[in-house]
């Protein structure tokens, strides 16, 4: 890659390092880096900034931080692909709904569709009894033939059981949940969690074991109060994001935070000054 030198402005207070990040920062903006690009080396970034190595090293360590790049062993630094977003605060559409909102074609791949007695933790979350029949479905989505998130969805059988014979490859389950049996989703509770990819889930993720993920585990309501699905996502940490919208109710001399979307309750603080 052969590029001119960059001009920084010696007589400004910004620090080299952080010019040297607005530089590299514009030239993904304006596309002259394209995700998957390799950037020059250390060496050749001093030459190209006329600043030192320490220089360089803060720059990329703030961008590999902030997840504009990444480094590869023995192979370079390159852009990172950008993230694929996904708000916590998505009025309850679903996955596919939301990447479609979002411009994105998003693929399905359903690995596992089985209706199976519900074992003590899943009966919990839907609350039913141990052995009740549910349907159980695992999908790996896919954007821009990536695999994004490997999800497992349980159903009672009992609400919806022809979900269980049904190809879910190139459509909403939501959708459909609302289109053939009149099931609309009115809440949910959300936690979120980081976990290390276990050898499956690298399998299926295109990543490597041990490789940080996002847990996302779910449980959706309908308006009357009835549990009527429960999912476990495991996101790629290194293409996913979530954004949540935080709003501050007085309750008891409490501030709570809560989404915004569905009103679920994150955390209680302490009345603030």
């Amino acid at each position: 890659m052969t590029l001119a030198a960059f001009n920084l402005d010696r007589d400004s207070h910004v620090p080299y390092f952080a010019q040297v990040i607005e530089v590299i920062r514009e030239r993904v903006a304006d596309g002259t880096w394209p995700p998957g690009t390799q950037i020059p080396g250390e060496p050749e970034l001093c030459k190209l900034f006329a600043v030192s190595r320490t220089v360089i090293r803060q720059a990329l360590a703030e961008l590999d931080h902030e997840g504009l790049i990444v480094r590869k062993k023995g192979k370079g630094t390159f852009i990172a692909e950008p993230k694929i977003g996904e708000s916590l605060v998505q009025r309850l559409t679903g996955f596919y709904e939301d990447m479609v909102t979002r411009g994105h074609t998003p693929v399905t791949q359903v690995l596992q569709q089985q209706v199976t007695p519900a074992n003590s933790k899943i009966a919990a979350q839907l609350g039913l009894k141990p052995g009740t029949l549910i349907i159980e479905i695992e999908r790996l989505r896919f954007i821009a033939n990536e695999p994004i998130v490997l999800v497992t969805t349980y159903l009672p059988h009992a609400l919806c059981p022809d979900a269980a014979t049904t190809d879910f490859s190139g459509q909403s389950l939501y959708q459909f949940l609302e289109a053939r049996y009149g099931l609309v989703i009115a809440r949910g509770r959300r936690t979120l969690e980081a976990v290390a990819a276990n050898e499956s889930e690298a399998r299926w993720l295109g990543v490597a074991v041990g490789q940080p993920l996002i847990l996302l585990d779910s449980v959706s309501y309908l308006e009357d109060g009835t549990p009527l699905e429960y999912y476990h996502a495991r996101h790629r940490g290194d293409r996913s994001k979530f954004e949540v919208e935080l709003i501050r109710v007085r309750a008891q001399g409490n501030v709570k935070a809560v989404l915004g979307g569905d009103n679920t309750t994150l955390t209680t603080l302490p009345p603030s000054n």
